[in-house]
C-alpha cells in the first residue's frame, strides 16, 4: 500500500484545515486508516482512526470534538478535517494504514510522506 498526504499549510489559531490521503495498491477498505502527528523535539502521536469500512472511529482526547476522521473507500481516501485549530496542534501530520487497532506508531506498516500544519497565534 502506498499513501500520499496532502492538505497541510499555516493557518491561523481557531482556523480549518483539511488532510487528505490517497492510497493505492490494495484494497483499501480492507485497512485500518490512521493520523498521527509529530511536533519538533516530541514523538509521533495518535491523533485519530477509523475502520476499514468507515463506521468506526477513535480520537485522541486532545483532538475529540476539533477533529473528523473519514473515508472514501471509493476514491481510496482517507481525511482530517481539523477545525478550532491551536497553535500546539502544530506538526508534521502522517497517515497511516494496516490490519490493526493499534494506537502505537510501531504496529503501522505503511505510511505517507507528511504533511505539515503550522497554526500561529
Amino acid at each position: 500500500v502506498q499513501l500520499q498526504a496532502s492538505g497541510g499549510g499555516l493557518v491561523q489559531a481557531g482556523g480549518s484545515l483539511r488532510l487528505s490521503c490517497v492510497a493505492s495498491g490494495d484494497t483499501f477498505s480492507s485497512y485500518l486508516k490512521a493520523w498521527f502527528r509529530q511536533a519538533p523535539g516530541k514523538e509521533r502521536e495518535f491523533v485519530a482512526r477509523i475502520s476499514g469500512s468507515g463506521g468506526n472511529t477513535y480520537y485522541a482526547d486532545s483532538v475529540k470534538g476539533r477533529f473528523t476522521i473519514s473515508s472514501d473507500n471509493a476514491k481510496s481516501t482517507v481525511y482530517l478535517q481539523m477545525n478550532s485549530l491551536k497553535p500546539e496542534d502544530t506538526a508534521v501530520y502522517y497517515c497511516a494504514a494496516d490490519r490493526t487497532f493499534s494506537l502505537i506508531p510501531r504496529a503501522f506498516r505503511y505510511w505517507g510522506q507528511g504533511t505539515q500544519v503550522t497554526v500561529s497565534s
